[in-house]
């Protein structure tokens, strides 16, 4: 098979990094780098601290590696925890959301696929932190990114126990 994509290598200090330690999202590599093929970020929680609320995706699964401490994830209706080494799957249209334990702060690599444009969502979710846009973008962006919010019961019981 012949492709007219050349190999990609992010290194790790040349990366884009929003956020500020410990918690931290790096962005690795977009649609555009990759032909449509995948987006990839790694992101580092610290104890307690959510990652993304309630959401699902339309086109792209979503893969969460744990590669340190322990991640708690919604998926559909099932809270679950995963560790170190431990790897989940989302299928599109499926409801998760994800955030550290209060044990353990969490570092993950995510992986969507197919590709969705994801860093312009990210830096704008770092400008909403920062102050410097407004929270209703997000609403505003959801057909965009691919990325449409919900409410979940089963996420908010369980990280109001474990939070």
């Amino acid at each position: 098979m012949t492709t007219n994509l050349e190999t990609l290598l992010v290194r790790h200090d040349e990366a884009e990094q929003l956020g500020s330690t410990p918690d931290t999202m790096t962005l690795l590599a977009d649609v555009s780098q990759t032909g449509g093929h995948l987006s990839t970020t790694r992101t580092t929680l610290s104890r307690g601290r959510d990652g993304a609320t309630p959401h699902f995706h339309t086109s792209s699964a979503e893969m969460f590696f744990i590669v340190d401490g322990e991640l708690q994830i919604l998926s559909d209706e099932k809270v679950v925890t995963a560790g170190t080494g431990d790897m989940l799957f989302v299928p599109p249209h499926t409801t998760h959301a994800f955030g550290a334990t209060e044990r353990s702060g969490a570092d993950v690599l995510i992986v969507f696929t197919p590709g969705v444009e994801r860093f312009e969502y990210f830096r704008m979710i770092d400008r909403i932190r920062r102050g410097e846009a407004a929270p209703e973008e997000i609403l505003a962006s959801q057909d965009r990114f691919d990325n449409h919010f919900v409410d979940s019961a089963t996420w908010r019981a369980a990280r109001a126990v474990s939070v």
